[in-house]
């Protein structure tokens, strides 16, 4: 796992092994930089029985426990991770490396960490260490976590068993409970500098990487998925147009939620661009000028509100063609406008 550890998150991690005292750490970073990838890689190096290596060393991917862990199978981690985020991490159901699998589900997968999952997570973790080094519960996101869950967490976290270390990770401390927050100490991972998300992202044979890099808000593991689903940057740069003009068959085929992230991006860039700023996410000759900020404000609202029931059962065609008919109004009603005015000068001049 070190070796293939991304590069960006080398220093963060040696700065973790050697700075990290207390029995519970929470690690807050965006998931398109590799956050579940450095929770495993830090749970590994607290496993790794070299003895010889100093901290910048580990993992070390040789000695038995890191074998261990890069099979799945080591007895003293355990993965507590909801279940939909566990298809997209390639683990199966149940898979906790090393802990009994549950029973495979037929209903939706949860993204939610029950009180029933929390609670058996939090009695494995105070049973007695197989190889008599820690044992490691890993949890992310943390914020996937409901009260009962984070409740059931606190009382374990304000009594830690000698052994037990609690690795925690999330996109926003800011969404668990204080208390939770106040029993853990904080490790930020920044966003890596755009020079090497970009040398990476061209590692990964990824054309014109900078637009997809910028439309991933500077996360590289997100540009490559867009990359992977299909979206390219020509893509990308066509849909502020296209959107501008009402054509909603620009996002045909795109996953809900992925759709309602881009028509966000796209409000906040021509919002930004109304008042005189810089937009973050699309390039700036791709974007329309001249939106009305009044419209522009309210289509975020609606955004927002269907950004937050995106698991709602919707009819995701109407609903992406409302969207885009709402934000086009945006534009359509100041070229409107603008006619009128021309139309008016012209008969004056007459």
């Amino acid at each position: 796992m070190a070796e293939a550890l991304l590069p960006w998150l080398r220093a963060p991690l040696t700065q973790a092994l050697q700075r990290q005292r207390g029995h519970a750490l929470l690690v807050q970073g965006a998931a398109g930089i590799g956050t579940l990838a450095f929770l495993r890689a830090l749970a590994q190096a607290w496993l790794c029985e070299d003895e010889g290596q100093g901290a910048e060393h580990r993992p070390c991917g040789r000695c038995p426990s890191c074998r261990l862990v890069a099979g799945g199978t080591h007895p003293d981690l355990k993965l507590l991770l909801p279940e939909a985020l566990r298809a997209q991490a390639g683990l199966a159901p149940g898979d906790d490396g090393g802990a009994e699998a549950g029973r495979a589900s037929k209903r939706k997968p949860s993204r939610q960490i029950r009180i029933d999952e929390l609670r058996a997570a939090t009695d494995w973790v105070v049973q007695s260490s197989s190889r008599g080094r820690a044992k490691v519960l890993l949890l992310h996101p943390a914020e996937a976590m409901n009260l009962q869950s984070a409740s059931a967490l606190l009382k374990r976290l304000e009594e830690p068993p000698g052994l037990a270390r609690w690795l925690l990770g999330t996109a926003d401390a800011a969404r668990l409970l204080p208390t939770v927050r106040s029993r853990c100490q904080l490790l930020r991972l920044p966003l890596p500098a755009a020079e090497a998300a970009l040398a990476w992202l061209q590692q990964q044979g990824l054309r014109d990487a900078a637009v997809l890099l910028a439309a991933a808000g500077g996360q590289p593991l997100e540009a490559a998925a867009l990359a992977a689903a299909g979206i390219d940057a020509a893509a990308w740069r066509a849909l502020p147009a296209a959107v501008a003009q009402g054509r909603a068959a620009v996002l045909a085929g795109w996953p809900l939620a992925r759709a309602i992230d881009a028509l966000q991006k796209l409000c906040h860039d021509a919002s930004v661009l109304a008042a005189g700023g810089e937009p973050r996410f699309f390039p700036r000759d791709a974007l329309p000028s001249r939106a009305r900020a009044e419209a522009l404000a309210a289509w975020a609202q609606s955004l927002a509100r269907a950004a937050r029931y995106d698991e709602h059962p919707w009819n995701e065609a109407l609903l992406i063609e409302a969207l885009v008919a709402e934000g086009s109004s945006s534009w359509q009603e100041v070229a409107a406008a603008g006619a009128k005015r021309a139309r008016a000068a012209a008969t004056l001049g007459q």
